[in-house]
């Protein structure tokens, strides 16, 4: 069932299909049961006017020639009654016909002189519905049912029954018994004749149909394959046209497409090659001059005392301005590294208490009183690589104090037996949805006019979340406006182990969960 299931939801073909043959189904069963309950009735029906005329007309008879013993001597009254009881193999409609007489009760006597039936059937078989309306009414009355053999056996046969005088005047019930062998035979026959062909039917129709849907369907069904392969990277791939219906004008319009899509790719291909190696050869060619300019800067700074304070003032914002400028070099090379795929990790035992104790030692936070933390007691202990664990822990720390507007930070750490998470916790500004769509995106900053206690290059949450990904965990988020942000970095203990849970949920427990916004690596 499961198969069948996945199969429905998967392909045209066999929904249609399997649709067509259903429908297919009911409609040639429902349309057969009416044909055979007509042409069924219509034989019975035709079967019973003979039967009914052809019993009236013996009833006359037998009537007339139970009358004449009164009047001539040489007919004898057993002897007309015993070809009363007489059956026929053959009637007019070649259908074999039996007798039964049955005396009626008379002022509560037994009156079964004369009783008697042909062949093997059982006088007490003749339904008692039956004999008393044929009692009660002077026209011959009849039924259609089954009339017993002696032998146990029944068969369908039409029962006509009519009161006679049997001489003097004893009231008899004559039944003539129509077996339905014949007529049963050829509806069974008619009821097989129309199984066969509904089902005869149904397949030809669930292979026409099949034929026919899939002229249409394969070219739908090459085409999406095709597109797999080429959402897959082989843009290589085209699909085979013939003729020049609409199919054909698809599949012309479909490599069209393919080929301008191939095309583009390419140029963007070689443009972000370009633009990698570009920031490569730069943050590479900027380092040899910018660090003569910082040794140059580190000695005009000895002697800024010797200096007119304006003059000192400058070489101050020099050797800062510097030192920012060799973090956007740093931050550029890292990039670069990533996207070559170069970036390796240094895999060693480290506590992630002292790191987060250190990483906030190097920010030099003016107020240590707004920070809280919160460390289990033992030691938390992963294989990372620190230099890169610290350098999420510094942006996510850093970034926090920047959008907190004063107010408190909580930084979490917390672990499980193979994960590891830390959290960082502000009460700021937060941000919106549609900020949060390029809060991964690089030089991307929400509001650039807004003064920060740090200048940032945009790069920090870009780069946090290519490390994370390096050390195959997870760097979510949660924000909303004027709630603050919650980051949460999540990384297994040992490398090549996949995260199974979250030691820390990144939808804090504060906040209702109609406000939560996640990200991780899969949407950015």
């Amino acid at each position: 069932m499961k198969w069948l299931g996945v199969k429905w939801r998967r392909s045209i073909l066999f929904r249609v299909i399997s649709t067509t043959f259903l429908l297919s189904v009911i409609l040639i069963s429902l349309v057969g049961s009416i044909l055979f309950i007509q042409i069924s009735n219509g034989i019975f029906r035709e079967k019973t006017n003979e039967s009914v005329s052809e019993a009236e007309s013996l009833y006359e008879y037998a009537q007339g020639q139970l009358d004449a013993t009164l009047y001539l001597s040489s007919l004898k009254l057993t002897t007309v009654v015993s070809k009363i009881l007489q059956g026929s193999d053959l009637t007019v409609a070649t259908t074999p016909r039996e007798v039964v007489l049955i005396g009626s009760p008379l002022n509560k006597k037994q009156n079964s002189v004369f009783n008697g039936a042909s062949g093997n059937v059982d006088p007490a078989s003749i339904p008692t519905y039956l004999r008393s309306q044929v009692r009660k009414s002077g026209l011959a009355q009849w039924l259609r049912g089954s009339i017993g053999l002696k032998d146990g056996t029944k068969k369908s046969a039409i029962i006509v029954g009519h009161v006679v005088e049997v001489p003097p005047q004893s009231p008899y019930e004559l039944y003539y018994v129509f077996l339905l062998t014949e007529q049963q035979t050829i509806v069974d026959f008619i009821g097989q004749l129309l199984a066969f062909a509904g089902v005869l039917l149904i397949f030809m129709i669930g292979g026409i149909s099949w034929y026919v849907i899939r002229q249409a369907i394969n070219p739908v069904r090459d085409a999406a394959e095709i597109a797999e392969q080429l959402t897959a990277g082989d843009l290589n791939r085209r699909m085979r046209v013939t003729g020049q219906d609409e199919m054909a004008r698809l599949a012309i319009s479909f490599n069209e497409m393919a080929v301008s899509m191939q095309q583009q790719i390419s140029r963007l291909e070689n443009l972000s090659r370009l633009q990698q190696r570009f920031v490569s050869d730069v943050s590479h060619e900027l380092r040899t001059p910018l660090t003569t300019i910082r040794m140059a800067s580190e000695v005009i700074a000895e002697s800024k005392e010797k200096m007119d304070p304006a003059v000192a003032r400058s070489a101050e914002l020099l050797q800062s301005q510097i030192a920012r400028f060799e973090s956007l070099l740093t931050d550029l090379l890292e990039v670069s590294r990533f996207d070559a795929s170069a970036s390796i990790l240094e895999l060693k035992e480290t506590d992630f208490k002292l790191l987060v104790i250190q990483t906030i030692d190097q920010l030099h936070i003016g107020n240590m009183g707004q920070v809280r933390t919160e460390f289990p007691n033992s030691p938390v202990i992963a294989s990372v690589d620190p230099r890169r664990i610290e350098r999420i822990l510094r942006n996510l720390i850093a970034n926090a104090i920047d959008h907190s507007e004063g107010k408190a930070i909580e930084i979490t750490v917390r672990q499980t037996e193979r994960e590891v998470a830390v959290g960082v916790r502000d009460y700021g500004i937060g941000f919106t949805e549609r900020e949060s769509e390029r809060l991964f995106d690089r030089f991307w900053r929400a509001d650039p006019s807004r003064s920060r206690l740090r200048g940032g290059t945009g790069l920090g949450l870009s780069i946090s979340l290519d490390d994370a990904k390096l050390h195959q965990g997870t760097l979510k988020a949660w924000g909303a406006p004027g709630k603050g942000a919650n980051f949460v970095l999540t990384v297994p203990k040992a490398p090549g182990i996949p995260i199974q849970g979250e030691p820390i949920s990144v939808n804090p427990h504060d906040e209702p969960s109609t406000s939560f916004l996640m990200f991780d690596e899969d949407d950015v």
